[in-house]
């Protein structure tokens, strides 16, 4: 969850640097955690220090590092560059449980936009490959903070971009980012009563309702530029206009730079259409026009759909590729 540039790809190379800091540096970090070790990564263009709080955990250091690069390697691909020149992580043990939990990202007095993540001491390798929430806090970073009622936008973003920016970095397969989609946007659909993205404040609405508003923003650009541009262009240009987590912005003023970055009116005339009716999306066309198609959890696609160009330009990664991270 979230408290509240264009870089050019040849920044995009990702790198970890810095000596790690044993326990005789026991510090504080931002938010009062006292931090045992401590790295900076170089991703994208930015300085990240992360911090591994006080605590145990059964995966070394070097692990978590790695997890912690993998993340910013995804958003880095999506953005072209990472969307802030500086933030920090601190890496919070949890006694006795298993699992990525409780990310947080906020703004704190340092002036260093800061994640909070939980890490349970009995975590595996393979929880944290399959990790997704540290992406997700990432993507924060790129989006200015908005009023409470604008809440699902920032959500939305973060839970759209995840799986696709960790898919164009190889992390999953792109048919699971189209499963995700498949499974999880029903739950953005309007419900009886609905006042629109607005005026319902769910679970459902906020996270996949935003979602399903950065879908139909993403298609509708596509459309508009003949497949050239995208949400990503719309989100790279808020960026470089300095539409940053650390920034409050209003909402028009954040879809009114994305659409001028696209050279379209798509994102403020979504939002006109979305803030405060339920407009519901057929996603069963949907699916069909786009050629995705799903049996129970598995993916197929049809490249003799109407969308299919569009749909594989979502999750297309950039030429430049990156060299795979080691733990």
């Amino acid at each position: 969850m979230a408290a509240g540039f264009a870089v050019c790809l040849a920044l995009v190379a990702i790198f970890v640097s810095g000596m790690a800091e044993g326990p005789a540096h026991v510090r504080a970090a931002s938010g009062g955690d006292i931090v045992a070790e401590s790295r900076q990564l170089e991703i994208g263009g930015a300085t990240i220090t992360v911090n591994l709080v006080a605590g145990h955990t059964d995966i070394p250091s070097q692990r978590l590092y790695a997890w912690v690069t993998r993340a910013g390697r995804a958003v880095t691909m999506y953005y072209g560059g990472f969307p802030v020149g500086r933030a920090e992580v601190n890496v919070r043990p949890a006694p006795g449980r298993n699992g990525i939990f409780h990310g947080f990202t906020f703004f704190p007095d340092s002036r260093v936009l800061t994640t909070r993540i939980s890490v349970g001491e009995h975590t595996t390798d393979e929880e944290l490959a399959d990790d997704w929430m540290m992406t997700h806090e990432f993507v924060h970073l790129g989006f200015p903070a908005m009023a409470d009622e604008h809440h699902w936008i920032e959500e939305g973003i973060a839970t759209y971009v995840e799986p696709i920016g960790r898919a164009q970095d190889g992390q999953i397969t792109v048919n699971s980012v189209w499963q995700q989609l498949v499974e999880g946007l029903p739950q953005g659909e309007p419900g009886p009563g609905d006042r629109g993205l607005d005026h319902t404040h769910t679970w459902g609405r906020t996270y996949w309702g935003g979602a399903l508003f950065c879908l139909m923003a993403d298609l509708g650009i596509r459309r508009a530029t003949e497949n050239r541009m995208g949400l990503e262009d719309a989100l790279r240009g808020i960026v470089a206009a300095g539409g940053t987590m650390d920034q409050h912005w209003t909402i028009e003023r954040a879809f009114s730079t994305g659409d001028k970055a696209t050279r379209t009116t798509v994102l403020a005339g979504l939002y006109e259409k979305m803030k405060a009716a339920p407009a519901p999306v057929d996603l069963d066309q949907l699916w069909r026009e786009l050629g995705v198609v799903a049996n129970g959890r598995n993916i197929t696609f049809r490249d003799d759909a109407p969308l299919a160009a569009i749909r594989r330009a979502i999750t297309e990664p950039p030429t430049a590729r990156l060299t795979p991270v080691k733990p």
